[in-house]
């Protein structure tokens, strides 16, 4: 007998706005994360938003608290988008997984990030598209390597088409958003000094191109 594939496809109420989902969304079992993880993190924002951003996962403040982009690297989104000129508030934020993927630490009670696998980022697919459907955004951007290959197919290389313009189909209809990637704040915190500073004004002028985007 065939093993039936993950997928969170089974939870997706069709045609839902945001409240639906998020209310569905807190039962989905499309893949293990949701056994270990303290709850289903899933997108904020407002359900006109024109500007649809989108991360690899939830972290462990995200995981406790059930909100995106709470924990450090939400603290440097929240910098870069206000240097920027966006207001957070009119945005919508969500990640390509919904539950957090972690290890514990052998030195305390750390739980530590551990990238989600292409399995795991399929299955959680379905939530991350009714989102987009249900909000209709004017331009999507992918922060990480996770988030753009998630929408734009495993080939795509944030390394080599950062900041290029797409278009992404929208489901439901033959609409499409505009499209682009920048890096993950998370990759920012990791760098020190001069290294540090250079990362986070290309991050900020990946978000200024955003805002021109949104606002034409």
């Amino acid at each position: 007998m065939a093993r039936r594939q993950p997928g969170a496809q089974e939870w997706v109420p069709d045609g839902a706005g945001i409240a639906e989902l998020r209310r569905a969304a807190r039962s989905c079992e499309g893949c293990d994360l949701y056994r270990d993880a303290t709850q289903t993190v899933f997108g904020e924002g407002p359900e006109d938003a024109r500007l649809f951003l989108v991360g690899e996962q939830p972290g462990d403040m995200e995981d406790r608290e059930g909100e995106p982009f709470v924990g450090p690297a939400g603290r440097l989104l929240d910098e870069a988008l206000e240097e920027a000129g966006i207001d957070r508030s009119g945005v919508y934020v969500t990640n390509a997984v919904k539950h957090f993927k972690f290890t514990e630490s052998e030195r305390s009670s750390r739980r530590l990030h551990k990238k989600p696998g292409r399995t795991e980022v399929v299955a959680c697919h379905p939530w991350l598209r009714a989102e987009l459907a249900a909000v209709r955004p004017a331009l999507v951007v992918a922060l990480g390597a996770t988030a753009a290959q998630a929408l734009m197919g495993p080939r795509f290389r944030v390394s080599t088409q950062r900041g290029e313009r797409f278009e992404l189909t929208l489901d439901g209809s033959e609409e499409a958003c505009g499209f682009l990637a920048t890096v993950h704040p998370s990759s920012i915190i990791r760098l020190q000094g001069e290294d540090r500073a250079k990362a986070l004004a290309q991050f900020i002028a990946d978000l200024r191109t955003a805002a021109a985007a949104v606002d034409r």
